[in-house]
């Protein structure tokens, strides 16, 4: 596990004065960050890195919990005070983070963040019936096709993205090799094994917390910010019309917009 960590990937963006350090979502990498760094150049230099068996880091070898070994590889990058943004599955390490560190972070953006286990407690009719949504992607996952496994998974939660067939093969060899995290993961998400919601884990995240949904993302979305929102001492959330589960990739503007003016209130 110390030798996968030893070759996780960064990279920085932009020259701006204000240090980002962001985390991306499952199937993705870290240069799905550059439309949002290319907007706000001029305001900040974001750093990103690619989690394991995403990217340019190596494959998570099945050892350890998943969201933890990328949490220590962010940690590994925090060393000064930043504001911090995860996307997605990449948001969800980004509170771990915060929870560890939250000396070294000055704001923390939580953009549609999959802690399904919020849902569970606070909306269970909503995520029974996301749970409903996903059940092809079950299927396909037990019946051993990583292909098709992938591109229902991709059809869920990027919808209006190029379809499969039309993806480079690159691309999609890519998101392949990556979703075999997303099963491993359950536990994580769904059943807080983490203990992430454990009575008194989130005292110590006492930053300013920014919960960022799409409008068009599935509901489910929605009340997981306003749980976690519920749950953390200064938090408040935000939607984006038009956007989906994907928004900071295909929003790069409004993104920017609300991150602006929650930094500037912050």
């Amino acid at each position: 596990m110390t030798d996968q960590l030893d070759g996780i990937f960064s990279r920085s963006f932009g020259q701006g004065p204000r240090p980002v350090l962001a985390v991306h979502c499952s199937l993705a990498h870290s240069g799905a960050w550059r439309g949002l760094a290319e907007v706000m150049a001029e305001d900040i230099t974001l750093t990103a890195f690619d989690m394991l068996s995403h990217g340019r880091s190596p494959d998570w070898d099945g050892q350890g919990n998943y969201q933890l070994l990328n949490a220590k590889a962010g940690l590994a990058l925090l060393t000064e005070p930043v504001d911090l943004v995860g996307h997605s599955f990449g948001a969800t390490v980004a509170l771990r983070m915060a929870m560890a560190r939250p000396h070294l972070v000055r704001s923390l953006t939580l953009i549609e963040p999959v802690l399904f286990a919020v849902a569970r407690t606070d909306a269970p009719e909503v995520l029974a019936a996301m749970e409903a949504q996903s059940q092809p992607i079950d299927a396909a996952w037990a019946a051993g096709d990583v292909e098709l496994t992938t591109r229902l998974f991709n059809r869920l939660w990027g919808p209006g993205e190029p379809k499969w067939p039309d993806l480079p093969e690159p691309l999609r060899a890519a998101m392949m090799r990556a979703m075999p995290v997303i099963p491993a993961s359950y536990g994580t998400l769904y059943l807080d094994e983490n203990a992430t919601l454990a009575p008194g884990a989130l005292d110590p995240v006492t930053m300013p917390v920014l919960l960022a949904t799409g409008l068009d993302s599935p509901p489910v979305m929605a009340e997981i910010a306003r749980g976690l929102c519920r749950r953390l001492a200064d938090a408040r959330t935000v939607s984006v019309a038009g956007a989906g589960h994907m928004l900071p990739v295909t929003h790069p503007n409004e993104t920017a917009e609300f991150l602006r003016r929650f930094w500037a209130g912050a």
